[in-house]
């Protein structure tokens, strides 16, 4: 216990051990500099990063144009926030937190700004009448299970792939105190799961595009490579689900827009029409 830290009595910011984003974060918020978004010919204007939280919305739009919702249509931008494009001027006045994504609707005659990604799935279920029931029950059950996420994501990314995957050094505590609870949510969903085909139930909606690019990516080994240490496999249940998602073309085609990494076949910086994702998916493999 020699080497125990011993908080100071104000906290001051250290710089030098914060990591791989050490360069970008800080205490404060708002614009560091001066940067217009850009903006293209579709009603929804989307300013993201192919995370899981970005994903989630890149999803949804697939979905919904899978669906025919022809007002759908969207421009995606990439924003890269490890050069942190997120502190821009223009995407600050969409977004003052800071974070990706970030939607604008030009549809109607003012721009409406949306973000927290939860918010942008809801936002465009509402819009759309599609992907969230209007019947009181199924409808708070899907609530529920957005909100589930929403609130618990943050342990396994920020707290358990933080610690395990990105921290400058590893420590036991903090990899143990959250390995055991990502296990925990995963055993959560695992049990609910074993109830429906969907997260909510019977029902495909906005609560499994929530979850899946966080929790099915992890089950299915393209998160944190820590697959074997959370031993993803003996949760039968969400690997049943995280492999059926996997399948649905609109899971596919949003789920490389926006990315940066991977194969040429599962990423693309900019999305404007539906040809700039079919060019990609040409390329996988057979």
């Amino acid at each position: 216990m020699a080497n125990q830290y011993v908080p100071p009595k104000v906290w001051t910011m250290d710089s030098e051990n914060g990591g791989q984003w050490a360069s970008i974060n800080r205490p404060d918020s708002g614009a560091r500099h001066e940067k217009t978004l850009p903006i293209g010919e579709h009603p929804i204007q989307l300013y993201s990063m192919g995370t899981p939280n970005g994903q989630k919305v890149t999803i949804m739009l697939e979905e919904l144009l899978a669906l025919g919702v022809k007002g759908a249509e969207y421009d995606a931008f990439l924003i890269r926030i490890g050069d942190g494009d997120q502190f821009g001027s223009g995407f600050v006045d969409v977004n003052p937190n800071s974070k990706i994504p970030a939607m604008v609707d030009r549809s109607g005659p003012e721009p409406i700004n949306v973000f927290e990604s939860g918010n942008i799935l809801f936002y465009l279920a509402e819009k759309f009448g599609h992907l969230l029931p209007t019947e009181a029950a199924p409808r708070a059950q899907v609530m529920n299970w957005l909100f589930w996420l929403q609130g618990s994501a943050p342990y396994l990314g920020g707290g358990f792939g933080h610690f395990y995957a990105y921290a400058p050094e590893k420590f036991e505590y903090p990899i143990n105190r959250f390995a055991m609870e990502a296990k925990r949510q995963l055993d959560v969903l695992d049990k609910q799961l074993a109830k429906g085909t969907f997260i909510a139930g019977e029902a495909y909606s906005i609560a499994d595009i929530a979850i899946w690019p966080w929790y099915g990516n992890l089950v299915l080994g393209n998160a944190y490579n820590a697959a074997e240490f959370l031993d993803v496999q003996s949760y039968t249940h969400v690997q049943r689900w995280a492999k059926m998602m996997a399948e649905r073309p609109g899971v596919q085609r949003g789920r490389i827009v926006n990315r940066t990494m991977g194969e040429a076949w599962e990423r693309i910086d900019e999305r404007h029409s539906a040809a700039d994702i079919d060019a990609a998916l040409t390329k996988q493999p057979a």
